[in-house]
């Protein structure tokens, strides 16, 4: 028996055979994220204006054929500002998590496969980190760091390895228990050979699954700090600023502030689909 013939293998012929049979979340879900990735990359391309230029014969103009989604208080027009908000809003998704990604995974990975005293000291950083709500760690390090999208990637990576490394070391000492690890171990293959070429593939879904959810919470928590000031600073085009500008102008201009909530919603609706179509696609029947 040879490692290449056990799980690898057979986790991919069973990914194949599920594509055409789990098609709905994964393909919704993935054209949300393409219109997304295509606005923020291209956003000139779909904005009918510059989405900092002033009108002011255009205050507070509500949609019509001239502004689709109408105008804010300065005269700039919401549609613009929404399209070029994806630029921010998907940076946030990508930079807030993908150090939190690798960076977990490695450690847990670690974890997991050594366990002992790595672990007693990994469990008693978690229970430190857990103690306290997420986001209320998120806002105190921001307000230490001061506010930024610098400091808020910092704050959330700070703080978000380790739910990665919580899920990954949970499943790689699954799967050292396995006969494919035991293998590896009797043909005199090293630690970093058995973790990296063995372990962590198969034990990495969970992670890539939690990853999509992650950055739809990313975008929520750059929205939140931006909300309150302690994320993207005006003039950028960003959700959370916008809401913040249209808070004051519910009542007569209500259109500031739900046109980027719409988006926040599509945005994170894609990602949370896609997830569960790459859960779907990725679970292996044990």
């Amino acid at each position: 028996m040879t490692l290449q013939d056990t799980k690898p293998a057979a986790t991919r012929r069973l990914a194949l055979s599920r594509l055409p049979k789990q098609p709905l979340s994964l393909v919704f879900g993935g054209l949300l994220l393409l219109a997304s990735v295509v606005l923020a990359v291209v956003p000139q391309l779909f904005a009918p204006y510059d989405p900092n230029a002033f009108d002011y014969n255009a205050l507070l103009a509500p949609p019509s054929a001239a502004h689709l989604f109408g105008t804010d208080s300065f005269g700039r027009d919401v549609l613009s500002r929404v399209i070029h908000a994806y630029t921010i809003d998907m940076q946030i998704a990508i930079f807030a998590t993908i150090f939190p990604f690798v960076f977990g995974t490695l450690v847990g990975a670690f974890v997991g496969y050594y366990g002992g005293l790595t672990e007693a000291i990994f469990g008693r950083v978690v229970d430190a980190v857990i103690t306290f709500p997420f986001l209320v760690l998120v806002i105190a390090i921001v307000s230490v760091l001061g506010p930024g999208l610098g400091n808020m990637y910092v704050a959330v990576s700070i703080v978000g390895w380790v739910f990665y490394a919580r899920l990954v070391a949970a499943e790689v000492k699954v799967q050292k228990r396995l006969d494919y690890a035991d293998a590896g171990r009797v043909m005199g293959y090293t630690a970093m050979r058995i973790i990296f070429r063995h372990l962590l593939p198969n034990a990495i879904t969970p992670a890539i699954v939690y990853w999509m959810t992650d950055m739809a919470l990313a975008i929520l928590l750059g929205s939140s700090l931006g909300y309150l000031g302690l994320g993207a600073q005006p003039p950028i085009s960003e959700w959370g600023v916008q809401i913040a500008d249209g808070k004051n102008f519910m009542n007569t201009a209500w259109w500031i502030s739900v046109f980027p909530g719409v988006a926040i919603v599509l945005t994170g609706l894609g990602f949370s689909l896609a997830g569960d179509g790459v859960a779907e696609l990725l679970r292996v029947k044990r």
